[in-house]
């Protein structure tokens, strides 16, 4: 099962401020997203010339006045697989909690034994939603 590296994210409390550090350690903005529905801000850095190792830096809007004493200052890995239903299907089947179904056909969560939350993309378009993912309710945090 091929898997590939995509991201790791962090959240921050001060965006500028944010950038201007990953920019002093030598990283570039590579990709900026704003989500008026969802009041976020997403702005993918990394070093020049190396553009597949980003750092997304999760912007909430509103605040989050827990960072970074909740430890959700560290967000998640991200990888992309060929086919999410068949991924969690295999880590189910291993006895691995998908933390958040791929409801979607898009994008699932689970934890390591560690407890480092690892987000789950589907390669190109998602898949059409399918059972038991469909229906299956979020287990704990993702």
């Amino acid at each position: 099962m091929q898997v590939t590296y995509l991201h790791t994210m962090v959240r921050v409390k001060d965006l500028d401020a944010s950038i201007r550090f990953y920019e002093l350690i030598g990283l570039e903005k590579t990709r900026h997203y704003d989500s008026e529905a969802g009041r976020f801000s997403l702005i993918f850095m990394a070093p020049p010339g190396q553009h597949e190792c980003p750092v997304e830096l999760t912007y909430n809007w509103d605040g989050d006045d827990a960072l970074p004493d909740d430890s959700r200052h560290f967000g998640h890995l991200a990888y992309e697989v060929e086919n999410i239903y068949d991924m969690c299907q295999h880590l189910q089947d291993n006895g691995i909690t998908i933390n958040r179904p791929p409801r979607d056909g898009r994008m699932a969560f689970v934890r390591s034994p560690d407890n480092v939350s690892i987000e789950f993309l589907q390669k190109g378009e998602p898949l059409a939603p399918a059972e038991p993912w469909a229906s299956m309710d979020n287990t704990g945090k993702w």
